[in-house]
């Protein structure tokens, strides 16, 4: 006869403890999932808005024709800049970078837009629009924060662009006679008070372009962590000088990219090209 049959009980591997962990551990699978994703919706709304603070296409005011590229390291990033015709006829542009990288970078780049935007369309000159934005941002002062930025002014009638710096590299000057650095320095918006800036004036002639751009093109460097620098790139302006505005500015970002040979990128790239066509 046989004996009662014995309770059921789950495989060893598959005891109550175990079965207990498992579902605790596709628990936290699902809530790390769920961050994650939500991390990434984040990002993208955060790309969206750092989007607006960039222009959408080109600007062609008269003789003026200026253009842009923007090549972030991460999905947002520090560097801004912007252009447009001032309620004067005058046509105003400024390119800026933020300390750091990532989305800190780019919160601090709202921040500084948004306090220039208040400032730059005042029909001043650029560096008197530095020195206001300098006090502006020492009121809302950030430690370790700061922007460097180029503010620039061009006057159709006189043919006259003047700029002011505040931290930034170049511009670079192109005309027939060849590619020149401007000089033109200041020292970065948001850490002194009181700080003055200086506005040089440059005579633009027909088919003159200036580039303007952030550092993060001239510290681009190879496998050998040799730096792309300034010189090749007013080696670059020299033998490109007499190519179309959008090209000059595609083949800039071009041989940059072929000198970093497959490198990561390391930090924001943005660049403007002011041309007048005279």
């Amino acid at each position: 006869m046989l004996g009662s049959p014995e309770p059921w009980c789950p495989p060893s591997r598959y005891n109550v403890s175990s079965l207990d962990k498992l579902m605790g551990t596709t628990a936290l699978e699902l809530k790390l999932h769920a961050l994650e994703k939500l991390r990434e919706q984040e990002l993208e709304e955060a790309r969206a808005i750092q989007s607006l603070m960039m222009p959408t296409q080109a600007l062609r005011a008269g003789a003026v024709t200026i253009s842009h590229e923007f090549r972030p390291v991460a999905a947002v990033g520090g560097d801004f800049l912007d252009y447009f015709e001032l309620m004067d006829k005058t046509i105003g542009l400024y390119l800026g970078d933020v300390v750091g990288k990532g989305l800190p970078a780019a919160l601090y780049a709202s921040l500084t837009v948004g306090t220039l935007r208040g400032v730059h369309k005042t029909g001043t000159s650029p560096s008197d629009v530095l020195a206001t934005f300098n006090r502006r941002l020492m009121i809302r002062g950030m430690p370790q924060r700061h922007a460097a930025i180029q503010y620039v002014v061009f006057d159709p009638r006189s043919h006259q662009l003047q700029i002011a710096s505040a931290g930034m590299p170049g511009p670079f000057h192109y005309s027939a006679a060849g590619c020149r650095m401007l000089g033109v320095s200041g020292i970065p918006p948001g850490l002194f008070a009181g700080t003055s800036y200086e506005t040089v004036t440059v005579d633009l002639r027909p088919g003159d372009s200036v580039l303007f751009f952030t550092d993060g093109l001239t510290d681009a460097f190879d496998r050998d962590e040799e730096l792309f620098g300034t010189e090749r790139l007013q080696e670059l302006c020299n033998a490109e000088r007499l190519a179309s505005p959008t090209e000059m500015l595609g083949r800039t970002f071009a041989e940059v990219k072929r000198f970093m040979g497959g490198q990561e990128q390391y930090d924001d790239m943005a660049a403007a090209l002011f041309h007048y066509s005279g």
